[in-house]
This record gives C-alpha cells, sequence and structure tokens, in this order.
C-alpha cells in the first residue's frame, strides 16, 4: 500500500469517527448512483462517491462536511422521484 492510500484511508477513518453516535436526518442517492449523501442530526453531511481515476481504477471517495450556519438555513429544492 503507498503511503498516500495510507493517509487517505486515515482522513476517512478520522472523518467517519466524527459521526458516532450521531443520528441520520435523510439520505440522498444521486440517480446515476454514483454519490450517497447522509445528512446527520448534528448538521454534518457524509458524502460517499464513487469515481474512476485518470487510469480507470475504481476509487471511493468519502467527505464529512459541515455547512457555515448561515447556509444551513437556506434549503435547496430537492425533487424526489419514487
Amino acid at each position: 500500500m503507498r503511503s498516500l492510500e495510507l493517509r487517505e484511508l486515515r482522513r476517512i477513518a478520522g472523518g467517519v469517527a466524527r459521526l458516532r453516535g450521531d443520528s441520520v436526518r435523510g439520505v440522498t442517492v444521486r440517480s446515476d448512483l454514483r454519490q450517497l449523501k447522509v445528512e446527520l442530526a448534528s448538521g454534518l453531511i457524509l458524502v460517499v462517491s464513487a469515481e474512476q481515476d485518470l487510469q480507470g481504477r475504481p476509487r471511493l471517495e468519502v467527505d464529512v462536511v459541515e455547512l457555515p450556519r448561515e447556509t444551513a438555513a437556506q434549503h435547496q429544492i430537492e425533487v424526489r422521484f419514487d
């Protein structure tokens, strides 16, 4: 395993550890199934994406983001298809 891959795994593990004990408020999946967004009660958002790198190998991206307080009050229109 390359040191870059190890650093990425540590970054992902640290981000996901922040979510421990938090309640899920909502989950959204992109229509092409390449991205999963999990909204948590604390305001944190877990984003998991599946992409390909430049060589065509699969790559998993995991990010934990927190919306700025003033942005959290503004909601985007969301359309759901069942």
